[in-house]
Protein backbone atom coordinates (compact mmCIF):
# COMPACT_ATOMS: atom_id res chain seq x y z
CA UNK A 1 0.00 0.00 0.00
CA UNK A 2 1.21 3.34 -0.91
CA UNK A 3 1.87 6.23 1.54
CA UNK A 4 2.73 10.02 1.54
CA UNK A 5 5.31 9.96 4.29
CA UNK A 6 7.39 12.95 3.59
CA UNK A 7 6.21 16.30 4.76
CA UNK A 8 7.13 17.56 1.07
CA UNK A 9 4.41 14.66 -0.66
CA UNK A 10 1.82 15.92 1.82
CA UNK A 11 1.88 19.90 0.79
CA UNK A 12 2.12 18.57 -3.10
CA UNK A 13 -1.14 16.26 -2.71
CA UNK A 14 -2.46 19.72 -0.96
CA UNK A 15 -1.71 21.64 -3.65
CA UNK A 16 -2.98 19.38 -6.45
CA UNK A 17 -6.27 18.45 -4.36
CA UNK A 18 -6.91 22.91 -4.07
CA UNK A 19 -6.38 23.19 -8.02
CA UNK A 20 -8.93 19.87 -8.50
CA UNK A 21 -11.63 21.05 -6.00
CA UNK A 22 -11.44 24.55 -7.44
CA UNK A 23 -12.37 23.37 -10.86
CA UNK A 24 -15.38 20.83 -10.59
CA UNK A 25 -17.71 24.05 -9.07
CA UNK A 26 -17.11 25.52 -12.02
CA UNK A 27 -17.14 22.83 -14.87
CA UNK A 28 -21.12 22.03 -12.67
CA UNK A 29 -22.10 25.73 -12.61
CA UNK A 30 -21.26 26.17 -16.60
CA UNK A 31 -23.33 23.19 -17.04
CA UNK A 32 -26.32 24.95 -14.46
CA UNK A 33 -25.88 28.46 -16.57
CA UNK A 34 -26.67 26.28 -19.87
CA UNK A 35 -29.68 25.24 -18.83
CA UNK A 36 -28.77 21.81 -17.87
CA UNK A 37 -31.36 20.87 -14.58
CA UNK A 38 -28.89 20.36 -11.57
CA UNK A 39 -30.43 17.47 -10.52
CA UNK A 40 -29.42 15.43 -13.80
CA UNK A 41 -26.24 17.01 -13.43
CA UNK A 42 -25.38 15.76 -9.72
CA UNK A 43 -26.82 12.01 -10.67
CA UNK A 44 -24.06 12.10 -13.36
CA UNK A 45 -21.06 13.83 -11.04
CA UNK A 46 -21.91 11.32 -8.49
CA UNK A 47 -21.37 8.00 -10.74
CA UNK A 48 -17.80 9.36 -11.86
CA UNK A 49 -16.87 10.40 -8.09
CA UNK A 50 -17.24 7.05 -7.12
CA UNK A 51 -15.38 5.73 -9.57
CA UNK A 52 -12.25 8.12 -8.35
CA UNK A 53 -12.78 5.93 -5.11
CA UNK A 54 -13.04 2.43 -6.41
CA UNK A 55 -9.77 3.32 -8.78
CA UNK A 56 -7.19 5.06 -5.95
CA UNK A 57 -8.42 1.91 -3.96
CA UNK A 58 -7.44 -0.71 -6.35
CA UNK A 59 -4.45 1.15 -7.27
CA UNK A 60 -2.76 3.00 -4.38
CA UNK A 61 -4.36 0.89 -1.99
CA UNK A 62 -3.07 -2.19 -3.17
CA UNK A 63 0.50 -1.38 -4.13
CA UNK A 64 2.84 -3.41 -1.88
CA UNK A 65 2.43 -6.18 0.26
CA UNK A 66 -0.24 -6.13 3.02
CA UNK A 67 0.98 -6.12 6.76
CA UNK A 68 -0.94 -6.62 10.33
CA UNK A 69 -0.81 -3.21 10.87
CA UNK A 70 -1.20 -1.47 7.57
CA UNK A 71 -3.39 -3.68 5.53
CA UNK A 72 -4.15 -3.57 1.97
CA UNK A 73 -7.51 -2.24 0.60
CA UNK A 74 -9.05 -5.83 -0.30
CA UNK A 75 -8.00 -7.42 3.21
CA UNK A 76 -9.79 -4.57 5.34
CA UNK A 77 -13.13 -5.23 3.98
CA UNK A 78 -13.50 -8.32 5.57
CA UNK A 79 -12.02 -7.23 9.16
CA UNK A 80 -14.45 -6.11 12.03
CA UNK A 81 -13.40 -2.18 11.87
CA UNK A 82 -17.65 -1.42 11.62
CA UNK A 83 -17.16 1.78 13.87
CA UNK A 84 -14.73 3.53 11.78
CA UNK A 85 -16.65 2.43 8.65
CA UNK A 86 -19.77 4.50 10.51
CA UNK A 87 -17.43 7.41 10.68
CA UNK A 88 -16.21 7.25 6.84
CA UNK A 89 -19.58 7.44 6.20
CA UNK A 90 -20.75 9.83 8.25
CA UNK A 91 -18.41 12.04 6.74
CA UNK A 92 -19.62 11.09 3.16
CA UNK A 93 -23.06 12.14 4.12
CA UNK A 94 -22.30 15.45 4.83
CA UNK A 95 -19.94 16.29 2.13
CA UNK A 96 -22.86 14.70 -0.18
CA UNK A 97 -25.37 17.51 1.72
CA UNK A 98 -23.19 20.54 1.33
CA UNK A 99 -21.82 19.58 -2.41
CA UNK A 100 -25.71 19.13 -3.12
CA UNK A 101 -26.92 22.12 -1.65
CA UNK A 102 -23.90 23.68 -3.14
CA UNK A 103 -25.22 23.12 -6.57
CA UNK A 104 -27.85 25.53 -5.86
CA UNK A 105 -26.02 28.26 -3.90
CA UNK A 106 -23.51 28.59 -6.80
CA UNK A 107 -26.96 30.08 -8.45
CA UNK A 108 -27.90 32.69 -5.88
CA UNK A 109 -24.60 34.08 -4.79
CA UNK A 110 -22.52 32.62 -6.97
CA UNK A 111 -19.33 30.89 -7.43
CA UNK A 112 -17.00 33.14 -5.64
CA UNK A 113 -18.85 33.66 -2.78
CA UNK A 114 -20.22 30.17 -2.60
CA UNK A 115 -16.63 28.89 -2.24
CA UNK A 116 -15.41 31.81 0.06
CA UNK A 117 -18.41 31.12 2.19
CA UNK A 118 -18.41 27.75 2.59
CA UNK A 119 -14.80 26.88 2.91
CA UNK A 120 -14.55 29.96 5.49
CA UNK A 121 -16.62 28.10 7.52
CA UNK A 122 -15.28 24.50 7.13
CA UNK A 123 -11.62 25.89 7.86
CA UNK A 124 -12.85 27.73 11.43
CA UNK A 125 -14.93 24.46 12.36
CA UNK A 126 -13.68 21.67 10.98
CA UNK A 127 -9.70 22.58 11.27
CA UNK A 128 -10.01 23.58 15.04
CA UNK A 129 -11.73 20.00 15.67
CA UNK A 130 -8.95 18.28 13.70
CA UNK A 131 -6.49 20.05 15.59
CA UNK A 132 -7.62 18.66 18.61
CA UNK A 133 -8.36 15.22 16.88
CA UNK A 134 -4.74 15.40 15.64
CA UNK A 135 -3.11 15.62 19.17
CA UNK A 136 -2.22 19.25 18.17
CA UNK A 137 0.51 17.71 15.89
CA UNK A 138 0.12 21.40 14.17
CA UNK A 139 1.61 24.57 15.35
CA UNK A 140 -1.14 26.21 17.31
CA UNK A 141 0.62 29.78 17.38
CA UNK A 142 0.73 29.57 13.44
CA UNK A 143 -3.02 27.39 12.81
CA UNK A 144 -5.23 29.75 14.55
CA UNK A 145 -4.10 32.58 13.26
CA UNK A 146 -5.18 31.29 9.74
CA UNK A 147 -8.08 30.46 11.62
CA UNK A 148 -9.25 33.33 11.95
CA UNK A 149 -7.63 34.78 8.37
CA UNK A 150 -10.83 32.51 6.73
CA UNK A 151 -13.09 33.90 9.66
CA UNK A 152 -12.52 37.41 8.29
CA UNK A 153 -12.96 36.38 4.51
CA UNK A 154 -16.19 34.75 5.71
CA UNK A 155 -17.38 38.21 6.59
CA UNK A 156 -15.72 40.07 3.34
CA UNK A 157 -17.61 37.50 1.34
CA UNK A 158 -20.86 38.22 2.50
CA UNK A 159 -19.68 41.71 1.89
CA UNK A 160 -18.59 41.50 -1.45
CA UNK A 161 -21.98 39.50 -2.03
CA UNK A 162 -24.07 42.09 -0.97
CA UNK A 163 -22.30 44.49 -2.86
CA UNK A 164 -22.65 42.49 -6.26
CA UNK A 165 -26.37 42.40 -5.74
CA UNK A 166 -27.00 45.86 -5.25
CA UNK A 167 -24.37 46.50 -8.57
CA UNK A 168 -26.65 44.01 -10.08
CA UNK A 169 -30.20 45.53 -9.15
CA UNK A 170 -28.83 49.12 -10.27
CA UNK A 171 -28.02 47.41 -14.01
CA UNK A 172 -31.35 46.11 -14.31
CA UNK A 173 -32.90 49.34 -13.06
CA UNK A 174 -31.15 50.96 -16.26
CA UNK A 175 -33.53 48.84 -18.84
CA UNK A 176 -36.11 51.25 -19.91
CA UNK A 177 -39.10 49.58 -18.21
CA UNK A 178 -40.38 46.74 -16.26
CA UNK A 179 -42.26 45.35 -19.15
CA UNK A 180 -39.14 45.09 -21.03
CA UNK A 181 -37.18 43.42 -18.56
CA UNK A 182 -40.53 40.92 -18.40
CA UNK A 183 -40.31 40.74 -22.52
CA UNK A 184 -36.87 39.47 -22.44
CA UNK A 185 -36.96 37.01 -19.84
CA UNK A 186 -39.44 35.16 -21.75
CA UNK A 187 -38.99 35.97 -25.50
CA UNK A 188 -35.61 33.66 -26.10
CA UNK A 189 -35.79 32.79 -29.65
CA UNK A 190 -33.15 33.97 -30.92
CA UNK A 191 -30.59 33.35 -28.02
CA UNK A 192 -32.39 29.61 -27.85
CA UNK A 193 -31.46 28.88 -31.33
CA UNK A 194 -27.86 29.86 -30.91
CA UNK A 195 -27.20 27.68 -27.56
CA UNK A 196 -28.88 24.65 -29.75
CA UNK A 197 -26.44 25.07 -32.43
CA UNK A 198 -24.24 24.65 -29.95
CA UNK A 199 -22.72 27.94 -29.52
CA UNK A 200 -22.84 29.67 -26.04
CA UNK A 201 -22.75 33.26 -25.34
CA UNK A 202 -20.69 32.39 -22.54
CA UNK A 203 -18.19 31.11 -25.24
CA UNK A 204 -18.31 34.48 -27.08
CA UNK A 205 -19.17 32.30 -30.51
CA UNK A 206 -22.71 32.66 -30.81
CA UNK A 207 -24.30 34.34 -33.75
CA UNK A 208 -26.46 36.51 -32.97
CA UNK A 209 -25.25 39.91 -31.03
CA UNK A 210 -23.57 38.97 -28.10
CA UNK A 211 -24.19 40.70 -24.66
CA UNK A 212 -20.88 42.13 -22.93
CA UNK A 213 -20.67 40.71 -18.98
CA UNK A 214 -22.05 42.45 -16.23
CA UNK A 215 -24.42 44.95 -18.58
CA UNK A 216 -28.00 44.56 -17.75
CA UNK A 217 -28.74 42.52 -20.80
CA UNK A 218 -26.11 39.91 -19.88
CA UNK A 219 -27.82 39.28 -16.83
CA UNK A 220 -30.77 39.05 -18.73
CA UNK A 221 -29.74 36.68 -21.02
CA UNK A 222 -28.35 34.52 -18.57
CA UNK A 223 -31.92 34.38 -16.55
CA UNK A 224 -33.20 33.22 -19.61
CA UNK A 225 -31.07 30.09 -20.38
CA UNK A 226 -29.41 29.24 -17.03
CA UNK A 227 -31.81 26.46 -14.64
CA UNK A 228 -32.37 28.04 -11.68
CA UNK A 229 -34.01 31.23 -11.91
CA UNK A 230 -32.90 33.85 -9.74
CA UNK A 231 -34.77 37.23 -10.76
CA UNK A 232 -37.05 38.03 -7.87
CA UNK A 233 -35.58 36.24 -5.33
CA UNK A 234 -34.50 37.29 -2.10
CA UNK A 235 -30.26 37.48 -1.30
CA UNK A 236 -31.33 35.48 1.94
CA UNK A 237 -32.29 32.52 0.42
CA UNK A 238 -28.79 32.18 -1.41
CA UNK A 239 -26.61 33.25 1.87
CA UNK A 240 -28.77 30.51 4.02
CA UNK A 241 -27.92 27.44 1.58
CA UNK A 242 -24.66 28.85 1.44
CA UNK A 243 -24.08 28.39 5.60
CA UNK A 244 -25.83 25.10 5.26
CA UNK A 245 -23.73 23.77 3.03
CA UNK A 246 -20.24 25.68 4.66
CA UNK A 247 -21.39 23.98 8.14
CA UNK A 248 -21.59 20.30 6.40
CA UNK A 249 -18.43 20.88 5.08
CA UNK A 250 -16.80 21.81 8.17
CA UNK A 251 -17.51 18.06 9.78
CA UNK A 252 -16.67 15.49 6.88
CA UNK A 253 -12.78 16.23 7.82
CA UNK A 254 -13.23 15.29 11.22
CA UNK A 255 -15.12 12.74 10.68
CA UNK A 256 -12.58 10.88 8.04
CA UNK A 257 -10.35 11.64 10.87
CA UNK A 258 -11.84 9.43 13.27
CA UNK A 259 -11.91 6.73 10.91
CA UNK A 260 -8.47 6.55 10.20
CA UNK A 261 -6.86 7.16 13.67
CA UNK A 262 -9.57 5.72 15.95
CA UNK A 263 -8.97 8.67 18.57
CA UNK A 264 -11.99 7.87 20.45
CA UNK A 265 -10.89 3.71 21.05
CA UNK A 266 -14.05 2.72 19.25
CA UNK A 267 -12.05 -0.66 17.57
CA UNK A 268 -11.56 -3.79 19.54
CA UNK A 269 -7.91 -4.62 20.91
CA UNK A 270 -5.91 -6.16 17.72
CA UNK A 271 -8.06 -4.28 14.79
CA UNK A 272 -6.25 -2.07 12.66
CA UNK A 273 -7.38 1.24 11.95
CA UNK A 274 -8.96 1.69 8.56
CA UNK A 275 -6.21 3.08 5.77
CA UNK A 276 -7.07 6.30 4.35
CA UNK A 277 -8.21 4.29 0.85
CA UNK A 278 -10.22 2.17 2.80
CA UNK A 279 -11.96 5.12 4.46
CA UNK A 280 -12.38 6.99 1.27
CA UNK A 281 -14.02 3.81 -0.13
CA UNK A 282 -16.80 3.43 2.12
CA UNK A 283 -16.92 7.46 2.29
CA UNK A 284 -17.48 7.77 -1.00
CA UNK A 285 -20.20 4.82 -1.23
CA UNK A 286 -22.58 7.15 1.29
CA UNK A 287 -21.97 9.73 -0.61
CA UNK A 288 -23.25 8.46 -3.70
CA UNK A 289 -25.85 6.89 -2.15
CA UNK A 290 -27.20 10.11 -0.55
CA UNK A 291 -26.26 11.75 -3.14
CA UNK A 292 -28.75 9.39 -5.63
CA UNK A 293 -31.68 8.92 -3.66
CA UNK A 294 -31.82 12.65 -2.85
CA UNK A 295 -31.60 13.44 -6.60
CA UNK A 296 -34.10 10.86 -7.62
CA UNK A 297 -36.46 12.71 -5.25
CA UNK A 298 -35.83 16.16 -6.56
CA UNK A 299 -36.41 14.62 -9.92
CA UNK A 300 -39.87 14.13 -8.97
CA UNK A 301 -40.41 16.92 -6.52
CA UNK A 302 -38.49 19.63 -7.21
CA UNK A 303 -36.74 22.70 -5.29
CA UNK A 304 -37.03 26.29 -6.01
CA UNK A 305 -39.18 26.31 -8.57
CA UNK A 306 -37.37 23.63 -10.48
CA UNK A 307 -39.25 21.89 -13.47
CA UNK A 308 -40.08 18.82 -12.54
CA UNK A 309 -38.22 15.66 -14.18
CA UNK A 310 -38.21 11.92 -14.62
CA UNK A 311 -35.55 9.04 -14.73
CA UNK A 312 -36.53 8.81 -18.25
CA UNK A 313 -35.73 12.56 -19.22
CA UNK A 314 -32.26 11.87 -17.00
CA UNK A 315 -31.37 8.90 -18.55
CA UNK A 316 -32.00 10.76 -22.73
CA UNK A 317 -30.41 14.05 -21.61
CA UNK A 318 -26.80 13.89 -22.95
CA UNK A 319 -26.45 17.44 -23.30
CA UNK A 320 -23.79 18.19 -21.01
CA UNK A 321 -23.11 14.66 -19.56
CA UNK A 322 -19.39 14.38 -20.47
CA UNK A 323 -18.70 17.96 -18.68
CA UNK A 324 -20.61 16.44 -15.65
CA UNK A 325 -18.65 13.19 -15.51
CA UNK A 326 -15.54 14.67 -15.62
CA UNK A 327 -16.25 17.19 -12.38
CA UNK A 328 -16.94 13.40 -10.72
CA UNK A 329 -13.52 12.38 -11.38
CA UNK A 330 -12.21 15.69 -10.91
CA UNK A 331 -13.61 16.37 -7.39
CA UNK A 332 -13.15 12.25 -6.70
CA UNK A 333 -9.54 12.36 -6.98
CA UNK A 334 -9.28 15.79 -5.34
CA UNK A 335 -10.97 14.61 -2.33
CA UNK A 336 -8.67 11.66 -1.91
CA UNK A 337 -5.43 13.95 -2.26
CA UNK A 338 -6.77 15.51 -0.01
CA UNK A 339 -7.01 12.94 2.65
CA UNK A 340 -3.75 11.34 1.52
CA UNK A 341 -1.93 14.43 2.50
CA UNK A 342 -3.74 14.81 5.74
CA UNK A 343 -3.25 11.12 7.09
CA UNK A 344 0.68 12.42 6.60
CA UNK A 345 0.96 15.81 7.64
CA UNK A 346 -2.34 16.40 10.07
CA UNK A 347 -5.76 16.63 8.96
CA UNK A 348 -5.62 20.65 10.01
CA UNK A 349 -2.92 21.81 8.09
CA UNK A 350 -4.93 19.77 4.85
CA UNK A 351 -7.83 21.75 5.36
CA UNK A 352 -5.15 24.46 3.32
CA UNK A 353 -7.13 22.92 0.22
CA UNK A 354 -10.00 25.39 1.31
CA UNK A 355 -8.19 27.61 -0.53
CA UNK A 356 -10.00 26.64 -3.33
CA UNK A 357 -11.84 29.78 -3.82
CA UNK A 358 -8.66 31.17 -4.90
CA UNK A 359 -8.93 28.46 -8.19
CA UNK A 360 -12.81 29.47 -7.89
CA UNK A 361 -12.75 32.59 -8.72
CA UNK A 362 -10.28 32.47 -11.08
CA UNK A 363 -12.86 30.42 -13.26
CA UNK A 364 -16.07 32.23 -12.17
CA UNK A 365 -14.54 35.89 -13.69
CA UNK A 366 -12.88 33.92 -17.05
CA UNK A 367 -15.77 31.62 -17.70
CA UNK A 368 -18.73 33.52 -16.30
CA UNK A 369 -17.51 37.29 -16.28
CA UNK A 370 -18.33 37.50 -12.83
CA UNK A 371 -17.89 41.30 -11.21
CA UNK A 372 -17.60 42.65 -14.77
CA UNK A 373 -18.68 46.37 -14.33
CA UNK A 374 -19.18 46.17 -10.46
CA UNK A 375 -18.79 49.02 -8.58
CA UNK A 376 -15.51 50.25 -6.92
CA UNK A 377 -16.70 49.05 -3.64
CA UNK A 378 -17.41 45.91 -4.43
CA UNK A 379 -13.81 45.23 -6.50
CA UNK A 380 -12.25 46.74 -3.06
CA UNK A 381 -14.38 44.24 -1.31
CA UNK A 382 -13.04 41.29 -3.85
CA UNK A 383 -9.64 41.87 -3.56
CA UNK A 384 -9.79 41.96 -0.06
CA UNK A 385 -11.48 38.71 0.24
CA UNK A 386 -9.05 37.04 -2.00
CA UNK A 387 -6.26 38.78 0.17
CA UNK A 388 -7.12 37.20 2.79
CA UNK A 389 -7.28 33.92 1.06
CA UNK A 390 -3.65 33.96 0.46
CA UNK A 391 -2.56 34.91 3.58
CA UNK A 392 -4.51 31.94 5.16
CA UNK A 393 -3.67 29.58 3.27
CA UNK A 394 -0.11 30.60 3.54
CA UNK A 395 -0.22 30.39 7.22
CA UNK A 396 -2.08 26.96 7.49
CA UNK A 397 0.34 25.24 5.26
CA UNK A 398 2.72 26.81 7.80
CA UNK A 399 1.49 25.02 10.26
CA UNK A 400 2.03 21.39 9.11
CA UNK A 401 3.21 18.83 11.65
CA UNK A 402 4.27 15.12 10.95
CA UNK A 403 1.91 12.36 12.35
CA UNK A 404 3.98 9.76 14.07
Amino acid sequence: MYLVESKGGAIGCMLLSLFFLGTWPAILTLLERRGRLPQHTYLDYSLTNLLAAVIIAFTFGEIGKSTPEMPNFLTQLSQDNWPSVLFAMAGGVVLSLGNLSSQYAWAFVGLSVTEVITASITVVIGTTLNYFLDDRINKAEILFPGVACFLIAVCLGSAVHSSNAADNIAKLGSLTSNKKLATEITVTSASDEAFEGGKDLENGNANVEKAKFGTADFLVELENRRAIKVFGKSTIIGLAITFFAGVCFSLFSPAFNLATNDQWHTLETGVPKLVVYTAFFYFSVSCFVIAIILNITFLYRPVLNLPRSSLKAYLNDWDGRSWALLAGLVCGFGNGLQFMGGQAAGYAAADAVQALPLVSTFWGIILFGEYRRSSRRTYILLVSMLSMFIIAVGVLMASAGHRK
